[in-house]
């Protein structure tokens, strides 16, 4: 038993770190163009514009959530006069409605995918795979943040949050992990199952996320008003359409100096 945690929490996460470094650099090195959600949004709109905002702003509630729970310590929130219970309710709260908002987009999203025709004909390979990895990812983290608090006093800031802080220390806490209860494994496991499946799946288009709108310089629009054109007069394109039809009559082209069809050119032929 101790060989099957040391397997699954101290090298299988560095195991799983390799796959989306290296799968994402082959990705973008044979299939740059590929990095997209292959939208289905011709084929079906409604559901789409309700499952879709659910399952992504409450994903990134969640990525939120696991920053402030996983990588910051107690002591921290102890030190900004945050007791137990304050934070137990926060999580509770913010972390329910994070994770009803993203499950409930993404039961949207699958009933979508199998319930329209031509969604469903669009679906890849790699989507059957995903998505019950995903959908069990979602489940599983939701009980632990809803159903584990009320049922155990298992308190996962003092086991699994010290595991994956060590991780980044290169010294991973085998022992934090492998005393946690089985539904934080088994969610656990899921999540670097679902990391390991990102660089070969639509989720790859996470990377490429449009964070430059949010600091691009705006973009200056300026009136074509009466202004002068310089000596020559405004160009074709920009004379007013009854000034140009009431001209066309007056305007006679006048012809080059041997261009013209004169009765020389016409005698030469």
């Amino acid at each position: 038993m101790d060989h099957l945690h040391t397997a699954l929490w101290g090298v299988l996460p560095y195991l799983v770190l390799a796959c989306l470094v290296a799968g994402t650099a082959w990705r973008y090195r044979y299939d740059r163009f590929g990095f997209t959600t292959r939208s289905s949004q011709l084929h079906e709109n409604r559901l789409l514009r309700i499952g879709s905002p659910l399952f992504h702003f409450g994903l990134l509630l969640i990525l939120l959530g696991h920053i402030v729970g996983l990588l910051v310590p107690e002591s921290f929130t102890e030190w900004l006069h945050v007791t137990e219970a304050q934070y137990s309710a926060g999580a509770l709260v913010a972390g329910g409605l994070a994770g009803l908002m993203a499950t409930g987009g993404l039961a949207i999203l699958l009933w979508r995918r199998t319930r329209v025709r031509a969604v469903r004909r669009a679906s890849s390979r790699s989507d059957r795979v995903l998505y019950p990895v995903l959908a069990a990812t979602l489940v599983a983290g939701l009980m632990n943040t809803m159903v584990t608090p009320a049922t155990s006093d298992y308190d996962y800031r003092l086991g699994v949050s010290v595991w994956v802080r060590s991780l980044f220390t290169l010294d991973p806490d085998i022992s934090h992990m492998a005393d946690a209860p089985l539904q934080f494994q088994l969610h656990a496991v899921l999540a670097m199952a679902l990391f390991a499946l990102w660089p070969f799946s639509r989720l790859i288009h996470a990377f490429t996320a449009p964070v430059g709108y949010l600091f691009r310089p705006y973009v200056v629009y300026r009136a074509r008003g009466h202004r002068p054109h310089g000596p020559h007069g405004p160009r074709d394109g920009y004379r007013p359409r009854g000034a140009r039809a009431r001209g066309r009559g007056d305007e006679r082209p006048v012809p080059l100096a041997g261009t013209g069809p004169g009765p020389g050119r016409g005698a030469g032929r």
